[in-house]
């Protein structure tokens, strides 16, 4: 299969690239600029404004001496965070290279698509508690920034996208805060206070199970759309999991009973119906 993905040159576009060469994939990023560090002309990579519907399509169709044809397309280009734009910005950025793609993708004949949703539609920064821990894509959105807006409309517009072609797959990844290993070791002085990374319930994904992630999408889907939190099977702390919720969150209601570090995003549905399960994580 030949792959086109969105922001390969970000941290979680560079991890997912880095995974699906490892398996076998041909793989071009498309992004505004090549991987930090990595050599002016990479083979791999097609400068694109995703913002330009023009490019978009002209770059999905096929490029000269690059691909003829795409058999799938991972989108993961994104202003990756709220308050790094204006909230305007942000919004224009995000939602049109989205539709831009996931349109291209619709003229080119491309059937599958696996975008980056978010952690953060699940109710982010968790100011208002959540409904129940562990979370899961089980009940309506509650995005709480222009960012976490932005990516509940990439679904409901995904949605609606398989509708119109019964055909189509798309599948909405809801990544966790992305990690690699070079940030483990800060991992130890959260547990100096609870309420640091108590905003996503103590969660992340290694960037190499991001990749995982992305490649079971590939392989198992089938037409639809399904969205999946995609987290380690741990949190980021040393404490149990249980505790933390009951000092944190002591009116939320527990839905299971939670192993020592187990993730308070669930896993389970990815684990059901992609076969995904983490395998690299910051514990020794």
């Amino acid at each position: 299969m030949t792959i086109a993905v969105t922001g390969g040159s970000g941290k979680l576009g560079r991890g997912v690239i880095a995974w699906l060469h490892e398996a076998g994939y041909e793989v071009v990023n498309l992004d505004r600029a090549p991987t930090p560090g990595g050599p002016a002309r990479p083979t791999g990579f097609i400068e694109i404004d995703l913002t330009d519907a023009g490019q978009v399509l002209d770059a999905l169709s096929g490029v000269e001496e690059r691909f003829d044809k795409l058999d799938a397309v991972i989108h993961l280009a994104a202003v990756p965070a709220p308050g790094l734009l204006s909230n305007v910005a942000t919004f224009h950025n995000n939602m049109l290279s989205s539709f831009n793609v996931f349109e291209a993708c619709r003229k080119a004949g491309i059937k599958r698509i696996i975008h980056a949703s978010s952690e953060t539609v699940l109710g982010l920064p968790f100011d208002v508690p959540p409904p129940y821990i562990p979370v899961d894509e089980e009940y309506p959105a509650i995005p709480n920034s222009t960012y976490s807006l932005v990516k509940h409309l990439e679904e409901t517009m995904a949605v609606q996208l398989c509708r119109w072609d019964p055909e189509l797959s798309v599948t909405g990844l809801r990544f966790s805060n992305v990690m690699d290993g070079s940030e483990y070791g800060d991992f130890p002085a959260f547990d100096a206070d609870p309420l640091l990374r108590k905003w996503n319930l103590w969660a992340y994904i290694d960037v190499r199970d991001a990749g995982q992630a992305v490649q079971k999408a590939l392989e198992t889907r089938g037409p639809g759309y399904e969205t999946f939190i995609i987290a380690n099977a741990d949190t980021v702390m040393s404490r149990s999991s249980a505790s933390l919720a009951a000092e944190v969150f002591p009116g939320v209601r527990i839905t299971k009973e939670l192993g020592e570090h187990e993730t308070m995003l669930s896993i389970d549905k990815a684990r059901r119906l992609l076969g995904y399960e983490p395998r690299f994580g910051w514990r020794p």
